[in-house]
């Protein structure tokens, strides 16, 4: 264990902000001297199956903790998924099933190893307790907190205003995440600036129960590949964690030049050093952008995979985008002629046929966006249907395609 100089140096690093510094500061050197490890939670609610490089932020913190030898814990809220995390929501979530919730929960674990030391990593859920709490205790629970408190929430007061339904289960929400903190008696919870106040509920709870509260670590959080929004799966601008090498590098060089040194800084573990002269270089334009971006690209893809791997993937992307030829693994699809109406087919239909699309809505948004291609032309509606040979190539998006076989 390194000594109190060089841990904080490590810790505060790429952090947004520590609540109060001051206390974290004192609990570490406490940790240090009395040679004993503090207790980090990180909490994430398996809400979709997969993983993706915004998550990565506080895993990749949550490893600069575990290396300096003290113990994390990654806290899977298959309870708290159930009710939806409000934050930056500008409408209540749809609520999940437990057996969605339990199937997601499944594929969280294993991807966040790809970041974690599985070792000396510590899986819990927060159902442990909050599935065998009675309606008493949780009236003692919600006791502890106000409506007007929780209307400081800026996502609840801006739905309030505007009078957007919010829903009681909603304000429950920051109730649970707080309690977390107590059963698990954190030292420090990790989250992105958006989960400051539900882990600031946590510092008051823990006081409530008579433990020392917890500091409080806010990360950056990192936008999607449109540079807009927070990136997210359900807004499909996300670099999945699960995604093939090719699909990783073909998104990571689709980010704008603008996001590539906040990209470098959060999703890479380039040295800061390093980091610091490709920004200097870009400014002086002694570094071209787009050399940049495959830099990038290939350090993400190595991250999760390997050199070779990253390599192979930037290769395949010249070769569809560069030279304008079809991947080497193009995939094939069948199709058998009970498909057909009068020798033809919904584009809709071809589309979901071809696994690029769960539901009709989807596959007509693909084609309505202008992202579809039937032997490189454009599909301009999506109620048109369509004559299909041996060999036609649909091409969805820049990097999805198929080569259709008739039978």
């Amino acid at each position: 264990m390194r000594n109190f100089e060089e841990q904080l140096k490590m810790l505060v690093k790429s952090t947004e902000e520590i609540l109060p510094l001051d206390e974290f500061k004192t609990k570490l050197k406490r940790a240090i001297d009395k040679n004993r490890s503090l207790v980090i939670k990180y909490g994430v609610d398996p809400t979709s199956p997969d993983l993706h490089i915004g998550h990565a932020v506080p895993l990749r913190k949550l490893r600069q903790f575990q290396d300096l030898g003290h113990k994390v814990i990654l806290l899977i809220g298959d309870f708290t998924a159930r009710v939806g995390d409000p934050s930056q929501k500008s409408a209540t979530r749809p609520q999940l099933s437990e057996k969605e919730v339990a199937l997601n929960a499944k594929t969280y674990t294993k991807q966040a190893f790809k970041i974690l030391d599985e070792k000396s990593t510590i899986i819990d859920y927060n159902s442990r307790w909050f599935s065998k709490m009675n309606f008493e205790e949780v009236l003692e629970l919600t006791a502890n907190f106000t409506v007007a408190r929780l209307l400081e929430r800026d996502d609840f007061y801006k739905r309030y205003q505007k009078n957007i339904p919010i829903g009681l289960h909603e304000f429950l929400y920051p109730v649970m995440q707080g309690y977390d903190s107590v059963m698990l008696e954190s030292d420090v919870e990790l989250g992105g600036t958006d989960q400051k106040f539900n882990m600031l509920a946590g510092r008051n709870l823990q006081k409530i129960y008579g433990q020392e509260p917890q500091a409080v670590f806010t990360l950056p959080i990192l936008e999607g590949i449109d540079g807009v929004q927070k990136m997210s799966k359900s807004l499909g601008n996300h670099i999945s964690l699960t995604d093939e090498p090719k699909d990783m590098f073909g998104k990571t060089m689709s980010i704008s030049d603008e996001l590539m040194i906040k990209y470098f800084r959060l999703a890479t573990v380039l040295p800061e050093e390093e980091i610091e002269a490709i920004e200097k270089g870009l400014r002086d334009k002694s570094l071209h952008p787009a050399e940049i971006k495959r830099r990038l690209a290939r350090e993400i893809v190595s991250q999760y995979y390997d050199n070779k791997i990253a390599q192979a993937a930037e290769k395949e992307f010249d070769t569809v985008f560069k030279k304008k030829s079809l991947p080497s693994d193009l995939l094939e699809v069948k199709l058998a002629t009970d498909l057909f109406t009068n020798g033809q087919i919904w584009i809709v239909r071809l589309i979901k046929h071809a696994g690029f699309a769960k539901t009709n809505g989807e596959a007509k948004r693909l084609v309505e966006q202008g992202g579809v291609r039937l032997n490189n032309k454009v599909i301009e509606s999506a109620d048109v249907d369509v004559t299909i040979d041996n060999g036609d190539i649909l091409q969805v998006g820049k990097r999805r395609f198929a080569k259709f076989v008739c039978f």
